[in-house]
């Protein structure tokens, strides 16, 4: 079994749905949910394009998928969690923008994002006592030779090549395109995120997502809400 720790909207919420619809699976039920037939972008190509996304469930990694250390139980990860959302404030990113990342359709933030950032290394941080070493097998498949020294240090200490001055945050929305459908594809996934993504997106949660079995769709396990900013609560 493995867990991770991700950002992911509030399933409930107008990006959450549409989030959901457009990768055919909502992450919280487990259940399919039916594509849309976008401009340029019919419901069959749309599925057969967010196949991977679709099995992790609608994501931003802060805490890739991990085991749990030898003796450390669910229970412990839960508290963990709850404990680290009790002390972490809420807030919100700028703006997220469909962009693309080496031939990948995704949503990543339209401008700095440094509290972004600065939360994404404080999850890595936090939960890194909890987490079980790589084994060879798991570090094997990060294909490392392919990594730069910074990334292949940060798989070795972190468990994930992508954290800290490697960390692009970004939310897949499909596998690598060929180069000509990938400004189609950008064309309609922001006519169908545009209604959510019209001002800035709330963090308000961690979302922890368990995988329950090697290959099994990811799934929400539990939301931990962060704190409220009080001064925007007495605002």
């Amino acid at each position: 079994m493995r867990y991770a720790l991700y950002f992911t909207p509030d399933p409930a919420s107008l990006f959450g749905e549409l989030a959901a619809s457009w990768i055919g699976r909502d992450a919280q039920s487990g259940k399919p949910v039916l594509h849309p037939d976008l401009d340029g972008l019919g419901a069959s190509e749309l599925a057969s394009i967010t196949g991977p996304a679709r099995r992790y469930g609608f994501h931003a990694t802060l805490k890739a998928p991990f085991r749990l250390a030898e003796g450390v139980r669910e229970a412990d990860l839960v508290a963990a969690l709850e404990d680290f959302a009790s002390q972490t404030v809420a807030f919100d990113i700028p703006s997220l923008v469909v962009g693309q990342l080496d031939g990948f359709i995704a949503l990543v933030p339209g401008e700095a994002a440094p509290q972004l950032n600065a939360f994404a290394n404080s999850v890595v941080e936090a939960f890194e006592p909890l987490r079980a070493e790589l084994s060879e097998r798991e570090i094997e498949r990060r294909n490392p030779d392919s990594l730069s020294s910074a990334q292949l240090r940060h798989l070795m200490r972190w468990g994930y090549p992508y954290v800290f001055d490697q960390f692009r945050f970004h939310m897949t929305l499909t596998t690598r395109l060929p180069d000509p459908d990938i400004a189609r594809v950008e064309k309609a996934a922001r006519t169908h995120f545009a209604p959510a993504l019209a001002g800035p997106v709330a963090v308000r949660a961690l979302s922890l997502f368990v995988e329950p079995e090697p290959g099994a769709p990811f799934t929400i396990h539990s939301r931990a809400p962060l704190a409220l900013d009080q001064h925007r609560k007495t605002a």
